[in-house]
């Protein structure tokens, strides 16, 4: 691991969920942003996003360390665990109550869905039935994040301008679940904030969230990073790889700079193929001195492994 200190302003991150062993889509994600970040000589910083402790398979975070390290990624800094910043997350949630961001509310899901007036990308859309006080009588509260009717508009380093109206595409998100869990979009926003990130790289299948971090960036009066959405990994059956995908749950020891090859490969960047079988290291300084963000493509791909 690489602690040496930078002047740099560009700071990016690699955010994996230990959810599982590492994939490839999870390398795509790695790589993407290790490689935006060192070719602009910045840091690369590595943050374990282990909130939902019930999904957490242990030691699988420490084997992604692990095999980081074998294929020759350096992140620079300690590695920030979010099971051990609670309380800094409740500290944004009292400054956001504090302004009349928050409410809670005792809808279940069952509830939104019979009330919301058509399904949204991720979910139906949060009808506002508990803005001014939570309604029925269930004792669990959600606390949401209170939309305003603005178009929220950004432009993706790869997908170029997206366009969503949060409170008629998504309505008012949760911050902290009624389960007493911090949310996704709470943590990621915080954590970037606190590590001075500047630049958001990972996987297209989030783009739908960033107008919710971008929202919450403004309520917390802090600048912006820039964002890039990667492509996605599909497999033979169309689906995304992922760690719930046990056949694309990949085991790098044995075949890592062969898996590194693929990942340069399917973000553009057309490594000859006389390196296939080069060390994972210099695999990977050859990516830093040869990537290209131009070459990326837009579309997700089908992969398969022989």
């Amino acid at each position: 691991m690489n602690t040496q200190d930078y002047d740099q302003a560009l700071i990016g991150r690699f955010a994996p969920s230990p959810t599982g062993p590492l994939h490839f889509g999870t390398l795509l994600a790695a790589l993407g942003s290790y490689l935006m970040a060192k070719k602009s000589a910045g840091r690369w910083m590595l943050r374990i996003e282990d909130l939902d402790q019930p999904r957490v398979v242990p030691g699988s975070a420490d084997a992604m360390l692990y095999l980081l390290e074998e294929l020759g990624f350096e992140w620079d800094g300690e590695v920030l665990y979010q099971s051990q910043r609670f309380g800094r997350y409740q500290e944004v949630l009292d400054v956001l109550r504090a302004r009349g961001r928050l409410f809670d509310c005792s809808c279940s899901r069952r509830e939104i869905l019979a009330s919301a007036p058509h399904p949204g990308e991720e979910g139906p859309i949060y009808p506002g039935t508990c803005r001014n006080g939570p309604q029925g009588g269930r004792s669990e509260r959600a606390v949401r994040l209170r939309v305003k009717n603005e178009t929220i508009i950004f432009k993706d380093m790869v997908l170029g301008r997206q366009v969503q109206n949060l409170e008629q595409q998504v309505g008012d998100f949760v911050l902290h679940r009624a389960d007493g869990v911090f949310a996704y979009q709470l943590a990621v926003v915080v954590d970037d904030i606190d590590s001075g990130v500047t630049q958001v790289v990972r996987g297209a299948d989030l783009l739908s969230s960033t107008p919710r971090q971008i929202y919450l960036y403004h309520c917390l009066e802090s600048k912006l990073p820039e964002y890039l959405h990667l492509p996605l990994a599909f497999g033979q059956n169309d689906k995304k790889l992922s760690k719930r995908n046990g056949s694309f749950a990949l085991i790098f020891r044995e075949n890592g700079s062969s898996m590194l090859w693929r990942a340069l490969d399917f973000l553009g960047q057309s490594p000859p193929a006389e390196l296939f079988d080069w060390p994972a290291g210099e695999l990977l300084a050859w990516g830093v001195e040869n990537f290209q963000i131009s070459k990326i493509p837009a579309q997700n791909r089908q992969i398969t492994f022989s």
